[in-house]
């Protein structure tokens, strides 16, 4: 690193740009926002003045003082963009999904590697309140021994995306790409590799077009673990529902950043990420053979983790805050889903091709 400011340029101020990195890229000490990749328009200049706005990608890979690109365009365009930030000698930030397959997030790994470079998955809802507060239960093993682990995203968005690119496969679009890409990560980090998986991925919306709802399970050794999403569903069901031989943790509702995160441009809230005592989850355990029921504080999440992790990481301080071979491992389970729900069958999970 040139200085111990990090120079960072986005690809793309769509959705992921605007509400996601920009904000949180201006929310982390040590690094600057300094550039902008639109093609067409100016807005993260009108929104972050002084920013450099440059029209093409190879304009603004030219920028010898940029240390840091993150890739935040539509999802079929990751490989390709990534793969060119990489050759060009800089570090890599990429929204999820970083690739289609397990075979492209392999190439950008090795090319990574070779380069001496960092490739680092935005995998940010590892930073979710909900998430934080099932992993402290997990790990404090107040439920037990746990049998099933329900985790799901309800949504009701019975009309077609405004991006069109969102329902064409061939572009990377669908939902088990989008939110498989975060569930499956969560279950990843919480409980590792599991033994075989059996999907459903469907269409529920009619018509053609991308996937829109998928049913994953997980099958290890004495746990299940199910992933679920789908676009219709006006009654949504809990976020997790954690069942163990000593009772059950029901959470309701979603992590409130991303919806704040859309209406300003630089995180101030001394109380971010907060929830209300409303929003808690709840812990039902049995105590001398009486079900004992309490609300559970939320741990307080914050996006802004990540990109701090990703600052210690290029200035040497410690690992990625998500290592590249974690998006490979998502990849290769999405496919293996993918496999099973048109097979109609479990798929074995065979993890001997990895390579770290």
């Amino acid at each position: 690193m040139k200085t111990t400011t990090i120079r960072i340029a986005l690809v793309g101020f769509g959705l992921g740009g605007r509400v996601f990195h920009a904000p949180l890229i201006s929310s982390v000490e040590g690094l600057e926002l300094a550039a902008v990749l639109e093609r067409n328009s100016s807005h993260a200049a009108q929104r972050y003045p002084g920013l450099r706005t440059c029209r093409t990608l190879d304009e603004l890979l030219s920028d010898s003082t940029i240390d840091l690109v993150v890739v935040t365009t539509p999802s079929g365009t990751h490989f390709e963009i990534a793969r060119q930030v990489l050759e060009a000698g800089k570090h890599a930030v990429v929204d999820k999904p970083t690739a289609t397959s397990a075979a492209e997030v392999a190439d950008l790994s090795r090319l990574a590697s070779a380069r001496d470079l960092h490739l680092i998955p935005f995998h940010n809802r590892r930073w979710d309140n909900d998430f934080r507060t099932v992993h402290k239960l997990i790990h404090e093993g107040s439920l037990g021994h746990l049998v099933h682990v329900h985790s799901c995203f309800d949504r009701w968005s019975p009309g077609a995306s405004r991006k069109p690119w969102k329902d064409d496969p061939d572009q990377g679009g669908g939902t088990l790409l989008d939110l498989g890409t975060h569930l499956v990560d969560q279950a990843l980090v919480l409980f590792g590799k599991p033994k075989s998986v059996s999907a459903e991925v469907r269409r529920e919306r009619g018509g053609e077009g991308s996937n829109d709802s998928f049913t994953l399970r997980l099958f290890y050794e004495t746990l299940l673990v199910t992933l679920e999403a789908n676009a219709l569903s006006s009654l949504a069901r809990p976020r997790f529902h954690l069942r163990g031989t000593h009772g059950n943790f029901w959470k309701p509702g979603v992590d409130p950043q991303e919806a704040a995160l859309a209406k300003i441009t630089r995180i101030t809230d001394p109380h971010w990420g907060e929830e209300p005592q409303s929003a808690w989850g709840t812990l039902s355990v049995d105590v001398d053979g009486g079900i004992v029921t309490r609300p559970v504080p939320s741990i307080t999440g914050d996006y802004r983790f990540f990109y701090a992790g990703v600052r210690d990481t290029l200035l040497g301080k410690q690992p990625p805050p998500v290592k590249a071979i974690d998006a490979w491992r998502v990849a290769q389970l999405l496919e293996w889903a993918t496999e099973s729900s048109g097979l109609h069958c479990d798929i074995e999970c065979d993890w001997s091709q990895e390579s770290s």
